[in-house]
């Protein structure tokens, strides 16, 4: 539940919002998520979170990052450590949940509701933290997703639940499909 006049924060775990979508089949539009945000309170701030590839010519997450900075969203990025796994494999580590962390509880006192978008269990302690301080606290993420994307005691501690399903119509769009480079959309 939203209130006109309350004042928002968003906290988005960029990574975790993204998997969520994709299992549920659709990316998110940003432009629209901000929109919708807009309408249910008065929207404070817009952080998105998401560790970056250092040393690539190209990173796919660039263009987003981008246009998010441009677009009322603020940044938190930092660079992804780039590992190999015992069996030899390549993996990627850029773990954002101290800076949401830091920033959520930063922003307590200026803010009525905090929306967070992940599932990750580890958040609990900060919806607890948040709410001993006055602040209501909704979750978005799904159950519905295979396997579910949120975590059981995330979503008992939040007072409000929101399934990122059933926000499809509202900030969803198709997934992009890769094509040859001349059906590049801008």
């Amino acid at each position: 539940m939203f209130y006109r006049d309350e004042r928002l924060a968003l906290f988005i775990d960029g990574a975790n919002l993204h998997a969520t979508g994709k299992a549920l089949g659709f990316d998110i539009d940003y432009r629209l998520l901000r929109q919708e945000f807009l309408r249910r309170g008065r929207l404070i701030r817009a952080y998105y979170y998401t560790a970056l590839l250092d040393g690539d010519e190209y990173s796919p997450i660039r263009p987003l990052v981008d246009w998010l900075q441009y677009n009322g969203f603020t940044m938190r990025t930092k660079p992804a450590r780039e590992f190999t796994d015992a069996q030899g494999r390549r993996k990627i580590k850029g773990n954002m949940d101290v800076e949401l962390a830091v920033d959520a509880l930063d922003l307590a006192d200026r803010i009525d509701h905090a929306v967070l978008f992940s599932g990750d269990g580890d958040f609990r302690p900060l919806v607890e933290a948040l709410q001993r301080r006055g602040v209501r606290v909704s979750v978005v993420s799904s159950i519905r997703a295979t396997p579910p994307m949120i975590a059981d005691e995330l979503r008992r501690q939040a007072d409000n639940f929101i399934e990122l399903e059933e926000l499809r119509d509202v900030i969803g769009r198709a997934p992009r499909q890769p094509g040859p480079a001349t059906e590049r959309e801008d």
